[in-house]
C-alpha cells in the first residue's frame, strides 16, 4: 500500500516477487529521500534546491556510467545505479521525480487542473512506469493504464491531507476550482466544512475515483503476485476516497485512511475484483 512518507510508492512487500525487492527498494530510497529533501525539517529553499540539484548530477554520472561523485551520497546511488543497468530503467523517469520534488520546494498554488496533472505526471506517474520495466510489462497500453491510477492515488492523497498540506501552507485544489465552488483560502485556513466545500470535495473525489477505474484493467492484466500488488492498491486507494465521503468530505478535523478494519474489505475486494473496474 502507499506508504506514509512517499505516499507514491508500494512498500516492497511479500507480494512482490523476491528478485524484485531489491530494485523496488533501491528505487524507493532515492524517491523517500529526494522527497523528505523538499518536504522535511527547516532548511531554506535555496539549500533544498542545492541538494535537489546534487542528485541530478549523480543521476547524470549513472548515465555515463561513471562512479557517484559525493561520498555521502556514493551507497545508495550505487545501489540504485545497478539497478537501473541490470533491468535497464529510463533515466528520464528518476529526472521527473526530482523535478516534481523541486517544484515542491517553491510552488505552493495550481491554476487549473492542467497544472496539477502535469505535476502528477512527474510526482506519480514514473512510480509506476518504473514499476511496470521491472515487471517487463511495459507496453504502451499498459503505461497509459498505470499512469491513470498513479494519477489517482497522487489525487486521492491531496484531498485526504488538505489540512497537512495546508500546514505548509500549500493548496494542490486548482485555483479556478476553489473559485467555482465558492471556496477562499480563508475558509481553508479555517476548517470550514460547509456546503460549498462538501460540493467541492465530491467533485474532486468523484474525479479521482473516475481516473482509478480507467486505470483499473490493468490491475487484472498483471499476472501473479504483481497483480494482487495492484489490486490491493487500487482497492486500497479507492477505499479511501469512501472514507472521505463518510467523513461528510470533513478531511480537516481526521485525516481520512485504511484501518485494521479495512484489510478483509480489500482483499476481499481484489479477490472478486470488485470496485476495482
Amino acid at each position: 500500500m502507499p506508504v506514509d512518507h512517499y505516499e507514491n510508492f508500494p512498500v516492497a512487500s511479500l507480494l512482490l516477487p523476491a528478485r524484485l525487492r531489491e530494485p523496488v527498494e533501491a528505487i524507493y530510497a532515492f524517491a523517500r529521500s529526494a522527497d523528505d529533501i523538499a518536504d522535511e525539517g527547516d532548511a531554506p529553499a535555496v539549500a533544498r534546491l542545492a541538494r535537489l540539484k546534487d542528485y541530478r548530477l549523480e543521476l547524470d554520472a549513472i548515465g555515463r556510467g561513471a562512479p557517484p561523485r559525493d561520498v555521502g551520497l556514493a551507497p545508495m546511488f550505487d545501489r540504485l545505479g545497478r539497478n537501473i543497468r541490470a533491468h535497464a530503467l529510463p533515466l528520464p523517469l528518476f529526472r521527473d521525480l526530482l523535478d516534481a520534488f523541486g517544484q515542491d520546494v517553491g510552488k505552493t498554488r495550481y491554476a487549473d487542473f492542467a497544472e496539477l496533472a502535469d505535476y502528477c505526471r512527474r510526482s506519480a506517474n514514473p512510480v509506476g512506469r518504473l514499476l511496470l520495466h521491472l515487471y517487463g510489462a511495459a507496453t504502451p497500453d499498459n503505461l497509459r493504464l498505470s499512469d491513470r491510477i498513479c494519477t489517482s492515488l497522487q489525487l486521492i492523497n491531496f484531498w485526504q491531507d488538505v489540512a497537512v498540506d495546508w500546514a505548509k501552507r500549500r493548496i494542490y485544489v486548482p485555483q479556478d476550482e476553489l473559485a467555482r465552488f465558492g471556496v477562499g483560502e480563508a475558509d481553508i485556513d479555517a476548517g470550514r466544512c460547509d456546503e460549498r466545500w462538501r460540493a467541492l470535495m465530491a467533485f474532486e473525489v468523484q474525479r479521482a475515483r473516475a481516473t482509478m477505474l480507467e486505470g483499473a484493467p490493468l490491475a487484472r492484466r498483471l499476472p501473479g503476485r504483481i497483480g494482487w500488488e495492484l489490486r490491493l492498491m487500487v482497492a486500497g486507494g479507492l477505499r479511501i476516497l469512501e472514507r472521505i465521503e463518510a467523513a461528510d468530505y470533513d478531511v480537516f478535523r481526521r485525516r481520512p485512511t485504511l484501518g485494521r478494519t479495512d484489510w478483509p474489505r480489500l482483499a476481499w475486494r481484489a479477490l472478486r475484483y470488485q470496485g476495482i473496474g
